[in-house]
C-alpha cells in the first residue's frame, strides 16, 4: 500500500503513547466539564426547590436517630416523626425568641452608641494631625453607602443565592418542612423508589454508596453542633467575663455561623468585637479579638481534626478548599453545603472503589420482598383482632 494512501488507524498509532493517552483523557475530561457545568446550571435554574431539599436531607440526617429510638422501644413511626419535630421547632423556638428579645432591648442602645463612637472618631481626627481629615472620612463611608446602594441586589443575590422576595422565602420553608415530614416518615421508602430507576445490576452498588454517603452526611451534622456549640459558649463567655453588652445574642449568632465553616465564625468574631469596641473601646475589642482567635484555634486544631475529622474523614484543606468553592459557586448556601457533600462524595467513593457491597443481592427486591412481609402479617394481626372481638361479643 502506498504510504499516502495509509489508514489513519496507522497514522495514529504512530504517535507517542504519551499524546495518545492525554488526547485520550482530554476528550474525556472536557465531557465531564461540560455535562457538570450543565447540571450546575440546572441546579441554579431551581435553586428555589434545591436548597430548600438540601436542608431538609441535612434536618432528615440531624433528626432521623429520634425516630428509630422512639421505634426501638416499640412506639409508631408517626410517635418519633412528631417527637423529632417538636423537638426541633423548640429549639428554633428557644434561639429566635432568645435573639428577638435581647436585640429588642440593646438594639436602640447599640445604634445610639455606634453613632456616639462615630462623632468621637471624627473628632478624633479633626484634633490630631494624621493625614486624614474628617470629610475625608464622610466622603469614603458616602462612597461605600453609594456603592452598596447600587449593587443592593446583586449583593443579596449573592450572599443568599436564593430568591428574597416574602412569597418565595415562605415557599421556601413550607418546601423544607413538607420535605423534612415525608423524608422522616417515607426516607427507606423514598430511597428505594430512587433506586428502580435504574438497572437491577446497579442497585446493590448505588444502595451501598448511598448509604455510605448518608452516615457521613449525619456524621457531619451532629459534631457540627457540637463544634458549633463549642464555639459559642466560648465566645459568650469571653464576651460576658469582658463586659461587652448583648453576650446572649452573640453566642446565639456565633452558633448559627458555625454551621458555615470558616466564614461564619469569622463574621461573627468580627460583629463580637466590633460590639465590644463600640461599648468598652480598642483594648476591649482587641482582647475579645484574642478570644475569637482563641476559640477558633481550638476548633481548628482540636475539635476539627480530632472530632470532625474522624466523623466525616475529610482532612482540613479538602474542607477549606470545599468551602471557598462552594462560596464561590453558590454564596452561604454554597458553602454550607461544600463540606456535607464533600464528606458524602469521600465516602461514595470509598465504597464503590472498594466494591463494598454483596453483587449477589438486589436491595430494591429485598425491600419490596420485605414490604409484602409486613403487609402481609399486618394483615393477619388485623384478621386476629377482628376474630377477638367477635368471640368477645
Amino acid at each position: 500500500m502506498p504510504e499516502t494512501q495509509r489508514p489513519v488507524d496507522d497514522a495514529a498509532g504512530e504517535l507517542p503513547l504519551g499524546v495518545r493517552v492525554a488526547a485520550a483523557w482530554s476528550w474525556r475530561l472536557v465531557a465531564i466539564g461540560l455535562a457538570s457545568a450543565a447540571f450546575l446550571w440546572l441546579i441554579v435554574q431551581v435553586r428555589i426547590i434545591v436548597i430548600p431539599v438540601f436542608i431538609a436531607i441535612l434536618l432528615t440526617a440531624l433528626l432521623s436517630p429520634i425516630v428509630r429510638w422512639f421505634e426501638r422501644r416499640g412506639a409508631p413511626k408517626s410517635v418519633g416523626v412528631i417527637a423529632a419535630l417538636a423537638a426541633f421547632i423548640s429549639a428554633m423556638w428557644v434561639l429566635i425568641t432568645l435573639i428577638v428579645t435581647q436585640l429588642r432591648n440593646g438594639f436602640d442602645d447599640l445604634a445610639k452608641r455606634s453613632e456616639e463612637v462615630w462623632w468621637e472618631a471624627k473628632h478624633w481626627l479633626e484634633s490630631n494631625s494624621i493625614g486624614i481629615t474628617a470629610q475625608q472620612l464622610d466622603n469614603a463611608v458616602q462612597q461605600v453607602v453609594k456603592t452598596i446602594e447600587g449593587h443592593q441586589s446583586e449583593i443579596w443575590n449573592g450572599a443568599l443565592g436564593i430568591a428574597t422576595t416574602a412569597g418565595q422565602l415562605v415557599t421556601g420553608s413550607l418546601l423544607t418542612l413538607f420535605s423534612l415530614i415525608f423524608l422522616l416518615i417515607d426516607g427507606k421508602r423514598i430511597w428505594n423508589w430512587v433506586l428502580g430507576f435504574l438497572p437491577a445490576n446497579a442497585h446493590a452498588p448505588v444502595d451501598a454508596a448511598g448509604r455510605a454517603g448518608w452516615v457521613s452526611v449525619g456524621s457531619y451534622v451532629r459534631v457540627q453542633i457540637f463544634v458549633a456549640f463549642v464555639d459559642a459558649v466560648g465566645i459568650g463567655i469571653g464576651a460576658a467575663l469582658l463586659g461587652v453588652p448583648l453576650p446572649i445574642p452573640i453566642a446565639i449568632l456565633v452558633f448559627l455561623g458555625s454551621f458555615i465553616p470558616f466564614l461564619g465564625a469569622i463574621s461573627t468574631g468580627a460583629l463580637a468585637a466590633f460590639v465590644a469596641l463600640i461599648y468598652n473601646g480598642p483594648v476591649n475589642a482587641l482582647i475579645m479579638v484574642c478570644v475569637v482567635i482563641l476559640v477558633n484555634q481550638i476548633e481548628g486544631h482540636i475539635l476539627q481534626p480530632l472530632v470532625m475529622g474522624n466523623a466525616v474523614r475529610v482532612h482540613p484543606l479538602g474542607v477549606v478548599l470545599a468551602v471557598s468553592t462552594g462560596a464561590l459557586l453558590a454564596g452561604i448556601p454554597g458553602a454550607l453545603f461544600a463540606v456535607p457533600l464533600t464528606a458524602a462524595a469521600n465516602s461514595i467513593v470509598n465504597v464503590l472503589v472498594n466494591k463494598g457491597w454483596d453483587p449477589g443481592v438486589d436491595p430494591v427486591a429485598e425491600y419490596h420482598r420485605h414490604e409484602k412481609l409486613h403487609s402481609r402479617a399486618k394483615h393477619r394481626a388485623k384478621n386476629v383482632a377482628r376474630l377477638r372481638r367477635k368471640e368477645n361479643k
